[in-house]
């Protein structure tokens, strides 16, 4: 310790080891030990006490549209990463659309490379895309350090990002296969949605109904047999449908190499509380009923769901009509995930331990950031600092989106983020922020 820049102390520090009264020392931007709550501080070496404050490490988000550049009026890097960094995030992995251009080629990588570098107030990196004739370009994306490569089984929403079909899937997994790169499925079948009632207007009822569960249950059975037959590797995006659960723990014991992630707003909102009309609530796969949302919370304690990310996809206020057909699917939370999740967590009986292993060690297993997700030496010194009995009225009015459209409007939630820490120095507390300090990642080679 005695290279220590940096001391911070408090009473709850969360490690891998659990929770406990500790100090935590940084130099150069990494921790360098996680000593005894008591330890002596070395000269030169400047003391944050955080009292009674939770320390935890910086969460990591892998699921952001941040749509920079070419969709900036809906949410851009600037904006995007001051939200993520109020909600003690600390990194996040940006899809491959909705900016323009896409993420689906080397080129358009340095695009938005250039516009994120100078923008990012958090650690940013990037997912490809896999599109129907692009599979020349997975490779060298891979090789230039993307994550991983994004795919739809149904259309995306936006037409410079077209979905695979089956045997595009096989040879877009085939080629990532080779390499051992991961796909990540937005995984709804075409077929079931086109067969489903399709009303259009105010009624969340009707729109629930437009997006079924069995849409969700084919397209996982279907990546599941891919995957299986390629010894690929594969993530399944926004998981809504717990029907789905018992296909996915099967292959997992058969050896299929797949991992499943699931959204704040599928854990804390249900179907039944949507208004007539309040399409920001609106999100593809849809919020389901609440008898759903207690099995992804029992698959969470289970292990069967990894983890859980934003899928923060924001709009302008416009897109959001009150005909949830024609309204922008997709709802806004980096800044309140922490918050939103940690309240339900709480009333359900998990502890910030769990919190912190599905949204912040376990993403960063699934982008291969090592450095990352975790309070122990050699990590990078990330962190947030968390009062967790304090709470909060949501004010759409406080928050760092661009569009402050919100699913989470006059909702008290426990959690109060007093300050994030990246690379050890202090980027946002109170309210206040720094000049961006983010880096943006490559995955490791």
């Amino acid at each position: 310790m005695s290279d220590a820049e940096l001391v911070l102390r408090s009473t709850r520090v969360i490690t891998p080891e659990g929770t406990r009264a500790a100090s935590v020392a940084v130099a150069d931007g990494r921790i360098t030990a996680v000593l005894p709550y008591g330890a002596p501080v070395p000269a030169g070496a400047r003391l944050e006490d955080l009292g009674d404050h939770v320390l935890l490490p910086g969460l990591v988000d892998t699921h952001v549209h941040v749509n920079d550049p070419g969709r900036t009026e809906w949410e851009g890097f600037w904006t995007a990463t001051r939200a993520a960094a109020a909600g003690g995030i600390t990194t996040l992995v940006d899809m491959p659309l909705n900016s323009l251009p896409p993420t689906t080629t080397v080129e358009n990588l340095r695009v938005k490379q250039d516009v994120a570098r100078e923008k990012a107030h958090i650690d940013v990196g990037f997912w490809g895309g896999a599109l129907p004739d692009n599979v020349k370009d997975l490779r060298p994306l891979h090789e230039s350090g993307v994550f991983g490569f994004k795919a739809f089984l149904s259309p995306s929403g936006v037409e410079e990002f077209p979905h695979l079909d089956q045997d595009q899937l096989a040879q877009s997994l085939a080629e990532i296969a080779s390499f051992d790169g991961l796909l990540i499925v937005h995984a709804e079948d075409p077929h079931h949605l086109a067969a489903a009632p399709q009303h259009g207007g105010p009624k969340y009822a009707d729109f629930l109904a437009s997006r079924p569960r069995d849409a969700e249950d084919t397209a996982i059975a279907q990546l599941i047999a891919q995957a299986k037959r390629l010894n690929a590797r594969v993530h399944v995006l926004h998981l809504s449908s717990s029907d789905a659960l018992p296909l996915i723990a099967e292959a997992r014991a058969e050896g299929v190499r797949i991992t499943v992630e699931t959204c704040p707003h599928y854990l804390t909102l249900t179907a039944e509380e949507v208004p007539d009309g309040a399409s920001e609530f609106k999100c593809c796969p849809p919020i389901r009923e609440g008898a759903n949302r207690d099995l992804l919370w029992q698959a969470l304690a289970d292990g069967t769901i990894d983890c859980v990310v934003t899928d923060h996809s924001p709009s302008t206020v416009d897109l959001k009509t009150e005909d949830f057909a024609t309204a922008w699917g997709g709802i806004s939370g980096l800044q309140l995930s922490l918050a939103a999740v940690w309240t339900e967590a709480r009333e359900r009986g998990y502890g910030l331990e769990d919190v912190v292993r599905w949204m912040s060690a376990r993403t960063s297993e699934l982008a291969g950031l090592t450095q990352k997700g975790a309070i122990e030496a050699g990590r990078d010194a990330d962190f947030a600092v968390l009062a967790p009995d304090e709470t909060f009225t949501v004010d759409p009015a406080a928050l760092q989106h661009r569009n402050r459209v919100t699913a989470y409007a006059g909702k008290t939630l426990y959690g109060v983020v007093k300050s994030t820490w990246l690379r050890g120095e202090r980027i946002v507390a109170d309210g206040e922020f720094t000049e961006p300090k983010g880096r943006l990642l490559t995955r490791a080679h």
